[in-house]
């Protein structure tokens, strides 16, 4: 049986690029087929798009910042507060949406991805969420 090869990252030395939901991501370990580590970041105000999932479900811990998410599945619709330490689900097909408060420092999210992010696009599917999404910062390296 081959082994997969040792992965090293830093979140500083990781490539910054724009996410679909239009936070900053900062990709980190992959493991293939298994899933995928990563660091998203909104600025202080900013509100990312309302979009789904075709194919992949997450778990999130908040690292920095406060803010707020919204997810629905059906019927059921919720808007839970985000600050450091919060952990959640966004399980495959669920709409969500999420906002960092003005008065906080940049939200700061460390994120497993199963299975691996595609990188395609069609992985993200608009959704309409409950607040209307603002243009952030772009990505700095």
């Amino acid at each position: 049986m081959e082994h997969p090869a040792f992965e090293t990252s830093t979140v500083e030395r990781a490539l910054a690029v724009r996410a679909p939901d239009g936070a900053t991501v900062r990709p980190l370990a992959v493991l293939a087929g298994q899933g995928s580590l990563a660091q998203f970041e909104l600025p202080p105000g900013g509100i990312s798009q309302a979009v789904s999932h075709a194919t992949v479900q997450e778990m999130w811990h908040i690292t920095q910042g406060t803010g707020r998410i919204w997810r629905r599945q059906g019927s059921r619709e919720e808007v839970v507060p985000l600050r450091p330490g919060s952990v959640l689900t966004i399980p495959l097909g669920t709409a969500f949406q999420f906002r960092a408060d003005q008065d906080s420092p940049p939200l700061q999210i460390t994120a497993v991805t199963m299975p691996p992010w595609p990188g395609n696009d069609t992985e993200a599917r608009p959704e309409r969420g409950p607040w209307t999404a603002n243009p952030v910062d772009r990505p700095t390296r």
